[in-house]
């Protein structure tokens, strides 16, 4: 048996397969269909300082090779989910990275420093939220407030951090290597890219909200170009996503240099899928002779 092991920041994940925020809940709806125990990790949906409740309907559209959301990020609340969704967690044995959003540098912070008390084991911090005080540009779009808000976060997080990379910007690098010297343990990449469906029956936009993040397989092309250049400009390890459908997906985005995976829209239509890409990369490396999965971390150079 290929050894399927990966180690970020210091954690150790049994292999390195996990859920994409905002597809899997914390795991709670998908119990019936995957073990969670099998995964390398679940990555939760955004959680936030207070209660949100999301966009206004409807805010999720159907396209060619995908879909667009606007949900919003709703979700209960950073005490909420510490009551409920961590506990429930706890029962498997797989790693739990929690998902942090924001609207404001003050509301992450907040946000980290109650989950630095608790047992998960590292924050994804979603910097494609709108930044209010900012005039609503995304955290993520700019290179020194990505440089200013990762800064800020490790000065106050005793769990490693993962910053999510937005790809609605002239130049992902950028953004990656400001994270880095800001002191970022990881980087998830690619989040969704803002997209636009209008209904030309009722002459109106399909989403509520007018735009959303576009997400699911025709996407992947785009993430694993971005994922394949930020390899090659920075050493801290990346967790890949963007369209995975299956295991050669996934070993697609490993290849380009993603150290971890994962899989996101496509739940909806496979609730399955996470399990399947795992057994799907340990076929593939027992069909290639390989014996360690680090043989194929960014073997395309």
């Amino acid at each position: 048996m290929a050894n399927t092991a990966i180690n970020i920041a210091g954690v150790e994940f049994k292999n390195p397969v996990m859920t994409a925020s905002g597809t899997f809940g914390s795991g709670m709806e998908y119990g019936e269909f995957v073990d969670l125990s099998n995964l390398g990790a679940v990555v939760t949906k955004g959680v936030a300082n207070v209660a949100w409740p999301g966009n206004p309907t409807p805010r999720v559209a159907e396209v060619y090779g995908g879909m667009l959301n606007a949900i919003g990020l709703q979700n209960p609340g950073v005490d909420v989910f510490i009551e409920r969704d961590i506990p429930f967690l706890k029962q498997f044995d797989t790693k739990i990275i929690v998902n942090v959003c924001g609207k404001s540098v003050e509301d992450y912070l907040e946000v980290v420093e109650k989950l630095s008390e608790t047992e998960v084991d590292m924050l994804e911090i979603n910097i494609s939220c709108p930044n209010v005080k900012e005039g609503a540009i995304a955290f993520g779009q700019c290179a020194d407030s990505v440089f200013d808000i990762t800064k800020k976060i490790k000065n106050v997080s005793k769990k490693p951090i993962i910053m999510k990379l937005s790809p609605n910007v002239t130049d992902i690098t950028e953004i990656a290597i400001a994270a880095e010297a800001a002191g970022s343990d990881a980087l998830s990449m690619i989040n969704t890219i803002t997209g636009m469906k209008i209904d030309i029956n009722r002459r109106t936009f399909a989403l509520a909200n007018k735009t959303g993040g576009m997400s699911g397989p025709a996407i992947k092309p785009i993430a694993v170009r971005m994922v394949y250049q930020c390899a090659n400009k920075v050493k801290i390890p990346i967790i890949g996503m963007g369209g995975i459908s299956c295991a050669e997906d996934a070993i697609e985005f490993m290849m380009a240099g993603a150290t971890a995976v994962a899989c996101g829209a496509m739940n909806f239509v496979n609730p399955y899928l996470t399990q399947e890409v795992v057994t799907g990369i340990e076929d593939y490396l027992r069909r290639n002779k390989i014996d360690d999965i680090h043989e194929i971390i960014g073997c395309v150079k």
